[in-house]
């Protein structure tokens, strides 16, 4: 393969592992903090065992997940100078808010959080892991703006003379449409991740308590299971109605990566939405794709909230974007604006797909609980095991669409605005990079990464299956409290 197509695919591994980690941070620190508050609030020693307990693991992933995002920003300019070249006074400015404003936020209070156990009062203490939630939301937002400004450019103007996009209203990048629809669905997706992730492992001790004849313990994680099942069908709720929203919106702005995620060939009125298609799905000769399972006009709706509308299908689609934006390369390469039909189709049904499973799980979790049961049946214990890791697999693939909807542009063009503040992605990687080089850094991040998986796979592991700590006596009022030490509360 040319060095483009590797740094696509080493870009492509480290964003999605990356990503595999942020959503559990985002949910879960807000989970922990709604649990030390009701600790807090209520004085019961259940919550403060479930606080400490979901903390640790929320620090493992943290820190597995700060190790991981650094590579993100290496790579901008290691094999895409000429992309950072192209945005760098625009795309900079989100990402060193994220940096300045939120992440020093997170990292800040994460650290008297995790060191002022029985050293600050316990409302100063509270407060630290809020503002830590709060910076982790915060960088959520900085992040996504950058990144939708890649797939709808505003706030900034072509210079012809230093061939770069500059900025022209930060508030109008900050404040972007496509930021203000794809926050919420990303924060409700992490909400998911978080209330599976506490449910699940819930339900797993409270089978195991349960049948351990250790009541008071069934009695805690049946607590935390019903609470991660609220928190699940929450969040379905908000997913469902942010991405009716993010889809109407995407239509307008990327119609062609809409139609790919339908294998919708041709025109239609109504169009309708398949569940399953067979066909050339590999996009090389996309002339032949036939829908099964279909729901009639469901398409349509997604794209204007008629059920009876027209939706424009990709070859039209490809004929437009090729009379707008060129139909060869400079060298005389015919260019393809059709995104790859295999992958932008079944990723958007994974994307769905998989969180059926955290539906499953929750709604079972409140039926089988219900008039304070504890419910200990293996097959419970199983359903638990086998949702856990289903959301985040249903985040990967939803980011994987986005990104890979967008090609052939790593910045899409603003159909409702100025054509020229877009770039492909032939011509944002770095020329000067060889082959060889990119393979040599790509393997290498794998194999990195692929160790720090496991040890964050036996690190969750090993402290989940410990189960919440036993708290310990409150120490003598009467000791010296200047002879205590700052020392590490887990």
């Amino acid at each position: 393969m040319e060095a483009l197509d590797l740094a696509r695919w080493q870009f492509g591994i480290t964003t999605v592992y990356h990503f595999m980690l942020v959503p559990l941070t985002i949910g879960l620190s807000t989970l922990v903090a709604i649990m030390q508050t009701a600790w807090v609030v209520t004085g019961k020693e259940k919550w403060l065992r479930l606080t400490k307990f979901f903390g640790k693991l929320l620090l493992i992933n943290f820190a597995l997940g700060v190790a991981t995002g650094i590579v993100q920003e290496f790579q901008f300019g290691m094999n895409w100078s000429e992309y950072s070249r192209f945005v760098g006074d625009v795309f900079g400015a989100p990402l060193a808010m994220e940096a300045l404003a939120a992440f020093f936020l997170e990292s800040t209070f994460l650290g008297l959080w995790i060191f002022g156990w029985d050293r600050l009062p316990k409302k100063v203490h509270l407060a630290t892991v809020w503002a830590f939630s709060i910076g982790s939301i915060l960088s959520a937002y900085f992040i996504l703006a950058a990144n939708s400004w890649m797939q709808h450019p505003v706030g900034a103007e072509f210079n012809p003379e230093t061939g770069r996009a500059e900025m022209t209203d930060i508030f109008a990048v900050l404040t972007n449409s496509t930021t203000l629809v794809a926050f919420p669905h990303v924060i409700a997706t992490a909400f998911l991740v978080a209330g599976t992730f506490v449910g699940g492992i819930g339900v797993w001790w409270m089978v195991k308590s349960s049948r351990a004849k250790n009541e008071s313990d069934a009695t805690m994680y049946r607590t935390a299971a019903r609470f991660g099942a609220v928190v699940m069908l929450i969040a379905g709720v908000g997913l469902l109605i942010t991405g009716d929203l993010q889809a109407k919106l995407m239509f307008k702005q990327q119609p062609i990566k809409m139609a790919a995620a339908e294998g919708l060939m041709n025109t239609e009125q109504p169009a309708a939405f398949s569940l399953f298609a067979i066909g050339n799905l590999a996009g090389d000769d996309p002339a032949s794709v036939t829908h099964i399972l279909e729901v009639p006009g469901l398409t349509s709706y997604l794209a204007t909230g008629d059920w009876n509308a027209p939706v424009t299908g990709i070859n039209q689609l490809q004929d437009t974007y090729a009379e707008r934006y060129g139909a060869t390369t400079p060298d005389g390469k015919v260019i393809e604006y059709r995104p790859n039909l295999l992958v932008t189709y079944w990723s958007f049904r994974m994307m769905i797909g998989l969180a059926v499973f955290s539906a499953a799980l929750a709604l079972s979790i409140l039926w089988f609980t219900r008039k304070k049961q504890i419910y200990d049946k293996t097959w419970f214990k199983n359903l638990a095991l086998i949702s856990l890791p289903m959301p985040f697999l249903a985040s990967a693939f939803g980011w994987i669409f986005t990104e890979m909807g967008r090609q052939p542009f790593v910045v899409a063009p603003n159909p409702t605005g100025n054509d020229q503040v877009m770039l492909m992605t032939m011509f944002g990687y770095s020329t000067s990079v060889s082959a060889g080089e990119v393979i040599t850094s790509m393997v290498t991040f794998t194999v990195v990464y692929t160790i720090l998986g496991v040890f964050w796979f036996k690190l969750q592991k090993r402290y989940a299956s410990e189960g919440a700590p036993v708290i310990a006596p409150p120490p003598d009022a009467s000791d010296d409290e200047a002879a205590k030490p700052m020392s590490f509360a887990y």
